[in-house]
């Protein structure tokens, strides 16, 4: 490879025009130190290729890539001296215009050789290094190619948040006094068979009157590895010492003691995407993340779901511009809101089957079965709007009354749930029920209880994304539910209780902002409004910060997210929230705020 300058001054050495006699001696000295140069420069040229050589050999090159180096760099001096000679051609006709006379001699002093060697050394050393980094940067080879094959398919991601928690309950909350206080903690009564043993622990009622703070951490590691072309595997772990399936928080207090672990999420994914690099459809096996467009209201943020499920998406518009170059933001970018997948331009439809508890010696199993159609296009601009439509079918999870002093129907008591949906006894002390006696529950009262409706739900989802004011976002979301599983005269008939039907919920929410918060200086800020009857939801699967948890809650949420720095953010929220149907007579006012800081790999 040869540069510019040792071309010209070549080829200028080369043009010499015939010559006085005396000065044979001078040009047979010029010729002598030409073929110097040229020696000298082949040797260059062949150190740089052996060089080359070498990063193949070590890995840091590979073949193709320095054969198109080396093509790319003859192409590029071949143009050049021909731009030269043709330079160099006209400067002579012109001066031999001017001056026919003129004998025109070039000769190249040692001092200028020097220069011109110690700059193509220069350029070939800096022009080699520079490209080749920029190769290695842009197409990832060079050094990552010498490593592990498996290396290059794993991607780590992170993220930490802590949270300073605080809640307020209002003047006239029911009191911690057990006959002033109906919110029992029917968890703690099931697990510990009954109100008085679950007293006896101090564990029988909700807290419903004294203010709390609290701090909380969550911090988790999440691996995923390309298989192959579409298919990955992943996990990822969490802190925790709650082990709720909505919620993943480290409360600190522990005396000391060393922290637990969770598997958060342990999954397999297949994506099928055609030559274009649409994404026709996904399907998602383990235990998987949201696969649904929802909000908070329906599924809480931290929730997982175990089983498998597949989005099938058709494709339209893809050859637009504003449609290719649209960049969608992360589907959970916003808290509280899970958009689904990102495709706009697209009809869509996901399917899902989720075993909820396998019970023993039986084929009743508690599943959820959902099925979700939507469509995700851009309206004008880069407007986005989003709306889908959802019936989630849960399975054999209402409660079954056991037989007199029989226990056949343990099963149906709920694994986990927070509170507000509608419970009835599965077993009642009644004198002859030898699991819930006098030592376990008052006469009349329940020592295990399950859910008093089925629930089939049907909810509807929408979205609006308003760009109209730069990258200043305007997101109008509205959600819908409702449980159209409740069966009034099935209850009564089966628990001797009339509970009057509350099977609707519903949630507005504003947010306005940066889509995403990832650099210092981005911010966005949202108002939302919610209406969450008893048994409009599962109570076990909503949020788990607003009203302390569960349905019959009604309330506002204000929150704003700031960058402070890159991939580092604060999250403030206010929760302003009453019952909306008081038990016994007795409301309950709650006022949450939580401040967390959040920071992601």
């Amino acid at each position: 490879m040869i540069t510019k300058k040792t071309l010209v001054a070549l080829l200028a050495s080369s043009l010499i025009l015939p010559v006085m006699a005396d000065e044979k001696e001078e040009l047979v000295n010029l010729k002598k130190e030409i073929a110097g140069e040229r020696e000298e420069l082949l040797t260059l040229k062949n150190t740089t290729v052996n060089l080359i050589d070498v990063f193949v050999q070590q890995g840091l090159l590979d073949k193709d890539k320095a054969a198109q180096l080396v093509k790319a760099a003859e192409a590029k001096a071949q143009a050049t001296t021909k731009q030269e000679l043709a330079k160099e051609a006209t400067q002579v006709a012109e001066d031999s215009a001017k001056n026919p006379k003129r004998v025109r001699v070039t000769y190249v002093p040692d001092f200028v050789k020097e220069e011109i060697r110690q700059q193509v050394i220069s350029d070939l050393k800096g022009e080699v290094v520079a490209e080749v980094k920029a190769d290695a940067k842009e197409e990832k080879w060079g050094v990552p190619a010498a490593l592990p094959d498996w290396i290059n398919r794993i991607k780590i991601t992170g993220d930490a948040r802590l949270r300073a928690q605080e809640d307020f309950f209002a003047d006239g909350s029911p009191s911690q006094n057990v006959l002033n206080n109906p919110y029992y903690d029917y968890l703690s009564i099931n697990k510990d068979g009954g109100h008085l043993a679950a007293r006896n622990k101090n564990e029988e009622l909700q807290n419903t009157s004294a203010d709390r703070l609290r701090f909380r951490e969550r911090f988790r590691l999440g691996i995923d590895a390309q298989v192959t072309d579409g298919l990955k595997a992943g996990i990822r772990l969490s802190t925790t010492n709650q082990f709720s399936p909505v919620s993943s928080n480290q409360t600190l207090g522990n005396t000391g003691q060393s922290y637990q672990v969770a598997i958060d999420r342990a999954y397999i994914q297949y994506d099928f995407l055609d030559n274009q690099r649409n994404d026709w459809f996904s399907v998602y096996a383990g235990r998987i993340a949201n696969p649904w467009m929802s909000t908070e209201m329906v599924y809480s943020p931290d929730l997982s779901f175990e089983g498998v499920a597949g989005t099938f998406r058709w494709h339209f518009n893809q050859s637009d511009a504003t449609v290719k170059n649209y960049h969608a933001a992360e589907p959970n970018s916003r808290f509280g809101l899970q958009t689904g997948a990102q495709t706009p331009d697209s009809v869509f439809m996901t399917l899902g089957a989720f075993p909820l508890q396998e019970v023993n010696l039986s084929t009743a199993d508690k599943w959820l079965f959902g099925g979700q159609v939507g469509a995700d296009w851009l309206v004008r601009n880069d407007d986005r709007a989003k709306i889908a439509a959802a019936y989630y079918d849960y399975e054999n999870i209402r409660a079954q009354a056991n037989p007199r002093n029989g226990f056949t129907n343990d099963w149906t008591a709920p694994q986990f749930m927070q509170k507000g949906n509608s419970l009835v006894p599965i077993n009642v002390n009644d004198g002859f029920n030898s699991r819930c006696t006098d030592s376990q529950s008052a006469v009349g009262q329940g020592c295990l209880y399950g859910l008093a409706s089925d629930f089939k739900i049907f909810n509807v989802t929408a979205m609006y994304d308003f760009t109209g004011f730069g990258d200043t976002h305007v997101l109008l979301t509205a959600d819908y539910a409702k449980n159209i599983g409740f069966n009034q005269n099935r209850i009564a008939k089966e628990f001797k209780q009339t509970i009057t039907p509350q099977t609707n919920a519903y949630q507005v929410r504003l947010d306005v902002g940066d889509q995403e918060i990832k650099r210092f200086n981005d911010w966005n800020t949202f108002i939302a409004y919610r209406y969450l009857e008893r048994d409009a939801v599962l109570d076990a699967y909503t949020d788990s910060v607003f009203h302390q948890g569960g349905t019959n809650a009604k309330g506002w949420i204000l929150g704003a997210n700031y960058g402070i720095a890159k991939n580092t953010w604060l999250n403030l929220r206010w929760f302003s929230t009453d019952s909306i149907e008081p038990v016994n007579n007795k409301p309950l006012s709650i006022d949450t705020v939580t401040l967390d800081l959040n920071v992601r790999l």
